[in-house]
């Protein structure tokens, strides 16, 4: 499964240019920008940063640490979210069920990586519930609140909304980044997952002034 996960995703992820590519001084639509319509559903009261990945990307585990390490500074009128998304594919929605169970029994903190690691490095073959399900025990979850919450009859609902909200983006590919709802980060015009995250406090410092132009 990790080789066909890597081979599908190698025609879906985000490419990123050279490195060295120079930022614009205010992020530009077109440009920097994709605007996404209709809008994300987004808080008012805080400017939401949405990262889409999967723990089968191997960008997304590359880019896990220092995104981890972003948003633990992030100032108290910035929001972050992780969307989990398959795009319709069974393999990839098992891996977003992980990230849901573990949200929904508190182990996601302290599994999160464990599932990059498990798959990336140590190769641990998610094919079955039952393999997730003993993978998570093994790690110091619950079996049983983990079974409950990866089986739960919401988890449906929850993969279709993820998924939607990646077809409404007009994602490509993962990891990809939207702020506020309404700006989809454009990967193709930074050189690094550094600058990427740069581009990203520029679009929050862009939604900041548009806010206190209304």
């Amino acid at each position: 499964m990790n080789r066909l996960v890597a081979l599908l995703f190698a025609t879906l992820v985000s490419s990123f240019t050279l490195p060295g590519a120079g930022l614009a001084a205010e992020p530009q639509l077109g440009k920097e920008l994709k605007a996404i319509s209709p809008p994300l559903a987004s808080p008012k009261d805080k400017i939401e940063v949405i990262e889409f990945f999967s723990y089968g990307c191997n960008h997304c585990n590359d880019f896990h640490p220092l995104i981890t390490q972003w948003a633990a500074k992030l100032p108290k009128d910035v929001s972050f979210r992780r969307v989990p998304v398959s795009f319709n594919r069974p393999e990839w929605a098992r891996l977003s069920r992980i990230y849901y169970a573990l949200e929904a029994t508190g182990d996601l903190a302290k599994l999160d990586a464990a599932v990059f690691i498990a798959i990336h490095e140590k190769r641990v073959p998610f094919k079955s519930d039952e393999a997730v399900v003993a993978w998570a025990a093994s790690n110091g979850a619950d079996a049983k609140k983990f079974s409950d919450a990866f089986g739960a009859f919401s988890m449906q609902a929850k993969l279709q909304r993820a998924d939607q909200d990646a077809s409404t983006a007009r994602i490509s590919g993962v990891p990809s980044l939207a702020v506020d709802g309404r700006y989809l980060l454009n990967n193709e015009a930074v050189g690094s997952y550094e600058e990427l995250l740069k581009l990203t406090d520029s679009v929050i410092a862009k939604v900041r002034q548009e806010r206190k132009g209304k």
